[in-house]
């Protein structure tokens, strides 16, 4: 049966045609800062945009503290071209009993619209549907977020509805957009 410790004992490192998806290192700190600090980049996510590169580097602890007590964690996306450590993506949730995750993701603005982040979730989709044998994989965004939303279409995700009022951001009672993918759906794709 496959577990979280199974898998995020020894994260496995992804490689498509533009981009590694691995480990966060230390290393990764200023490009991190770069995009995590961002107000455009942070807009609708739940952290707050980084001010100081001590906010990036309690994240990066964070996520080396998680690699070591072999938790859900997240990957590093690098871009192959030019080595620049561009986002992260990970499964922000995961029932083994239900056979179902959700992903999340975040890129710098420099690589938006260009398809990194489409190519780094299809790889993520496929691991998690062969190797964590899940049967359903969701993904939400807030309704103003287009840019994650186009995503997920072009995951060949399906539209479940808006789920009113389901997230706060930071004081705002926002509404959710719900996609989902199914195993079958995937590899029919």
């Amino acid at each position: 049966m496959t577990t979280i410790q199974s898998i995020y004992s020894n994260p496995p490192i992804f490689e498509t045609e533009r981009l590694l998806l691995r480990k966060i290192a230390a290393t990764d700190l200023d490009d991190m800062f770069r995009y995590a600090s961002d107000p455009e980049v942070t807009k609708y996510v739940l952290w707050d945009t980084h001010q100081t590169l001590e906010d990036t580097r309690q994240f990066l602890d964070y996520a080396l503290e998680a690699y070591r007590n072999e938790d859900v964690s997240p990957w590093g996306i690098e871009c192959k071209e030019n080595g620049k450590f561009i986002g992260t993506i990970d499964f922000v949730s995961w029932s083994e009993r239900h056979r179902t995750a959700e992903i999340g993701y975040t890129i710098g603005r420099p690589y938006w619209g260009k398809g990194y982040m489409t190519e780094a979730a299809r790889e993520l989709l496929k691991f998690g549907f062969e190797h964590m044998d899940l049967l359903r994989i969701q993904a939400r965004c807030f309704p103003e977020n287009i840019g994650s939303e186009r995503v997920m279409q072009k995951l060949g995700m399906t539209y479940e509805g808006t789920l009113r009022q389901a997230m706060n951001l930071r004081g705002t009672q926002m509404d959710l957009k719900q996609y989902s993918i199914l195993r079958e759906e995937f590899f029919s794709n």
